[in-house]
């Protein structure tokens, strides 16, 4: 099972790019973890500085501007 992370404060294309992941899951019908971290702490742990960031299995996919779902379902094939 694949770990998605969105990491972001909270912000608008914080919460849109989470809601994507959601959709871009159900779309595929495959299950996943999936955690948002809001907190700045635990996100400076992953050294980035732009947010939203899409991480899928440890590795930063997208950083800085909403992950859309079509990229979305793209990294998970």
């Amino acid at each position: 099972m694949k770990t998605i992370k969105v990491l972001g404060p909270g912000c608008p294309k914080c919460k849109t790019t989470f809601q994507n992941v959601e959709k871009a899951l159900a779309q595929l019908g495959i299950q996943a973890e999936l955690i948002k971290i809001e907190d700045i702490e635990e996100m400076m742990k992953y050294n980035v500085l732009t947010t939203p960031v899409l991480m899928i299995d440890e590795v930063v996919k997208i950083k800085g501007r909403i992950a859309q779902i079509n990229e979305i379902k793209e990294f998970l094939k």
